[in-house]
């Protein structure tokens, strides 16, 4: 009686352990490597997320790892798969990373699986095109676009009004706005300046300026770059005349990434150009009316930004069951809804243009407006510098770019031995 009394509670214990869930043979288990490189509760977002996924899929366990900037992401996945370690099945990495990643055979394309959802290349058209411009190649789909942002001006606008100043329209225009809110005391020394415009990690907030000129310094090609044109050169100019013709930035290369934003809210600088990931802590901050709008060009009412930020990967060293666990992962994280709240909780853009249109996005706009300049902004946006051999190249333009800023070199120097270094790098990958 006892034994069978026994054997009747095992039957119901392994019976209750299957309600409302997997069994555990039956669960998945899913690393998502993702980079926490800007001021806003990401970890605590992305945690909160994951606990709604696995709610509505039970069958599938994420295990997050925050491993620090896009750079500590990427070498920590490589560093594993070099040593022969399996890789996460899903990451968020730069897309313009997607060339770098191809030719290491690492990612999986995605193309499949979209073409197996219904309604796929609806789900496609509705992301940006500015921000899904990186994800394909050869005729595939390699990565779905996530944590996006662009290159934005910031401006005070309470002290553009007591100072009877329109936002700018032209370089002529930014210039004499940054001389006329540059500050100092009685000793001549500056206690606001103009404008800080971060150059220690330089091209992607140089380049609203060579796209302003008249020439990006990326063409349509993956092996071809316009380090030389007499575009981009004189794009250097202007941002060299800001500080020794209109005295309102600090000169040389200024390595003031993290510091440009708190800057800017304590009033320390009248405008920075930054990105618009950054728009949420700025305005937190900040107790005067935050201004944003896309760079101005060289020419009256003509503006530029670029693209940046990361995108979803799936990882081809992991089993197939895994990989698919990523992809619903990764739909479940760009669904419409969710883009809108990632959007509203971080600061960045988000990814579908249809979160716009959802009541919460309105919401958010009617009270806080400079969520949409950030998104409008997009319609002005030139490609982001991807190239193949990427590494080596953006490194070129940054060490060349950099001697040109801090006058070691002149522009027309500087950016002829960049080409030249530069062309070396991207022969192997040339036809």
């Amino acid at each position: 009686m006892r034994k069978g009394l026994l054997s009747l509670m095992i039957l119901v214990t392994f019976a209750l352990a299957g309600i409302g869930g997997a069994s555990a043979q039956d669960v998945t288990e899913i690393e998502f490597y993702y980079p926490v490189a800007v001021d806003a509760p990401i970890a605590d977002i992305i945690n909160g997320y994951i606990e709604e996924f696995e709610a509505e899929n039970p069958d599938i366990h994420v295990e997050p790892v925050f491993a620090g900037g896009y750079t500590d992401t990427m070498t920590a996945i490589m560093t594993t798969i070099d040593g022969g370690g399996e890789p996460p099945a899903v990451a968020v990495l730069l897309a313009t990373a997607l060339y770098d990643l191809i030719n290491a055979d690492v990612i999986a394309p995605l193309s499949g699986y979209i073409e197996a959802m219904d309604g796929g290349q609806e789900y496609l058209d509705d992301f940006f095109p500015a921000f899904l411009a990186n994800s394909y190649y050869d005729d595939e789909i390699w990565s779905i676009p996530f944590q996006r942002s662009a290159v934005v001006l910031y401006y005070n606008a309470d002290l553009f009004e007591e100072a009877g100043l329109e936002p700018p329209n032209s370089w002529e225009a930014l210039g004499e706005a940054c001389q006329a809110l540059t500050e100092t005391d009685d000793n001549g020394e500056v206690i606001r300046w103009g404008i800080e415009w971060p150059s220690g990690w330089p091209y992607w907030l140089f380049q609203p300026l060579a796209i302003g000129s008249g020439r990006n310094i990326v063409g349509d090609s993956d092996t071809e770059v316009y380090f030389d044109d007499p575009d981009v050169i004189e794009a250097i100019y202007f941002y060299i005349s800001l500080s020794q013709e209109y005295n309102c930035t600090p000169a040389g290369v200024q390595a003031n990434w993290g510091q440009a934003p708190t800057d800017f809210a304590s009033g320390a600088t009248a405008m920075i150009v930054h990105s618009t990931g950054s728009l949420r802590g700025i305005l937190e901050q900040a107790e005067f009316e935050v201004g944003v709008m896309p760079v101005p060009g060289q020419e009256p009412d003509t503006y530029a930004t670029v693209p940046g930020g990361g995108n979803l990967y799936i990882f081809s060293g992991v089993p197939q069951e895994e990989q698919d666990a990523a992809w619903r992962f990764i739909q479940f994280l760009t669904e419409v809804e969710r883009t809108a709240d990632w959007s509203i909780n971080t600061g960045y853009i988000a990814t579908r243009q249809s979160a716009y249109e959802t009541e919460v996005m309105q919401e958010y706009i009617a009270e806080v407006p400079q969520a949409a300049a950030t998104r409008d902004a997009l319609q002005y946006a030139g490609a982001e510098l991807s190239v193949q051999n990427l590494g080596e190249v953006r490194n070129i333009f940054h060490d060349y770019l950099q001697r040109a800023y801090n006058g070691e070199m002149t522009p027309e120097e500087a950016m002829a031995a960049a080409q030249a270094e530069a062309d070396e790098a991207l022969e192997p990958f040339r036809e």
